[in-house]
């Protein structure tokens, strides 16, 4: 890269971080997504009237196009749940708070008591005879660990416990699960999240409780006998039609060769769900709409995609996938924010070792706005289907401390994001699409 390159494409960035953190508009409209909307499960009213404010936005933000593309998601219902829990044998039952995770089934409204059984590890359960666990709640109390440096890695390692905990608990006729949540933060508050049976196996009520609860039951234990009286009526409810929507801005020269950028419009059902994934889809607005009243000519078509139902089911993603297939449509780059609206520190990135030399050469055009860390292999779970068919996919790494505190909980509002953050990680979304597109590195 030229020093007269490197100078015009500073510029470049100058004007486009300049223009959002002045300008930009990203975060009046994530207050409008949370506070008139508020949490948007796929299937639910709310995940509908998401995709008309999403679908009014594109266009207000100059879009050339705009459209839905159909989506046939999971329909799942959280209904009244309740958790009391008695610490000592001689103790009353004491309510705790609780969340049900995503796709579990509940106890159809009717009051599971049962005693509680403690593993810290699939291996401990599994050493355990169907004898041991039979007909009892067993509480897996693994902590997500804090001597990573970076929170995500701790997550991957976590995660687990939430997604297969009933796949390895239902081979041994257990009457539920209670998971320490998949949670950073020093606090009570439980975290949702998908979790998944076994084909075939029985269904069961699979509930998570948050960290203080969690050392209190795990004292328990340690003691003697605990117990659970457990009412829950989630469930699943077949599926529902619903809808990404796309809005592009038509390329000067490669107008059918696609770039993306995007965040997952639904939500759990608590929270509001701000930076899971509000910010993602809102920054991925604001990239299209700072190019529009900047009059930046992109040489590649550029979309913004809200995909729908990536938290239990990920059919936005693989329906967007699927299309662009069928249609034979060329996507160079597609680059995702779905990890909160904290300062932006970096973009992971899933490519050819050429292509990150080549890539490598514009790092420091992005350092004067705290944005270093381009060593990651990754991309967002939305794109993800598009790098199955070879596609170079990338996500926004925001600063990871926070997030796994208000990730899927009822603290996941509209109050916890910060305007400066989540505009900063809109300016480093659009930079990275700007010199993607003007230097073609991907073609």
């Amino acid at each position: 890269m030229s020093s007269i390159g490197q100078h015009k494409d500073s510029i470049a960035f100058k004007n486009i971080a300049t223009h959002i953190l002045t300008q930009g508009k990203c975060y009046q409209d994530l207050r409008v997504l949370c506070k008139t909307i508020g949490h948007r499960l796929s299937g639910s009213a709310q995940a509908s009237k998401a995709v008309e404010w999403a679908e009014q936005t594109l266009r207000e933000a100059g879009c050339d196009t705009v459209w839905l593309q159909p989506v046939q998601v999971p329909v799942w219902r959280r209904g009244e749940e309740h958790l009391a829990l008695k610490f000592s044998k001689e103790g009353d039952f004491i309510d705790v708070p609780m969340s049900s995770l995503g796709n579990s089934e509940g106890t159809g409204g009717r009051l599971l008591k049962a005693p509680i059984v403690m593993v810290r590890s699939f291996d401990e359960f599994e050493q355990l005879s169907k004898e041991a666990v039979e007909g009892k709640i067993i509480f897996f109390n693994y902590p997500f660990r804090q001597d990573f440096a970076h929170t995500f890695p701790g997550y991957g390692d976590a995660v687990k416990y939430r997604w297969q905990s009933p796949m390895i608990a239902g081979k041994k006729n257990v009457a539920g699960i209670i998971i320490r949540s998949i949670s950073t933060g020093e606090d009570d508050y439980p975290h949702t999240g998908s979790t998944k049976y076994e084909d075939g196996s029985p269904r069961f009520p699979a509930v998570a409780i948050g960290n203080k609860t969690a050392d209190k039951l795990e004292k328990a234990c340690l003691k003697g006998n605990t117990e659970a009286i457990l009412k829950s009526e989630c469930r699943m409810q077949g599926t529902a039609m619903s809808f990404n929507v796309i809005g592009e801005i038509t390329g000067s020269s490669k107008p059918k060769d696609f770039i993306l950028v995007g965040g997952h419009l639904d939500s759990w059902d608590i929270g509001e769900g701000a930076h899971d994934d509000g910010a993602g889809c809102v920054q991925s607005i604001e990239v299209l709409r700072a190019y529009k009243q900047l009059g930046i000519r992109p040489k590649h078509s550029i979309r913004a995609v809200m995909f729908m139902n990536e938290e239990n089911g990920l059919k936005g993603g693989l329906a967007y996938a699927d299309s662009a297939l069928a249609r034979k449509e060329k996507h160079v780059f597609a680059l995702e924010s779905d990890a909160g609206g904290f300062s932006p520190r970096g973009i992971e990135t899933t490519m050819s070792k050429k292509q990150r030399e080549q890539f490598k050469k514009y790092i420091p055009l992005f350092l004067p706005y705290g944005v270093y860390n381009f060593d990651e292999e990754g991309g967002g779970a939305d794109v993800s289907p598009l790098k199955k068919q070879g596609v170079v996919v990338g996500e926004l790494l925001p600063d990871s401390q926070r997030y796994f505190d208000v990730h899927h909980t009822d603290n996941d509002v509209f109050e916890t994001v910060n305007h400066r953050e989540l505009k900063l990680g809109a300016a480093a979304m659009a930079m990275l699409i700007y010199v993607v597109d003007q230097h073609e590195l991907l073609d």
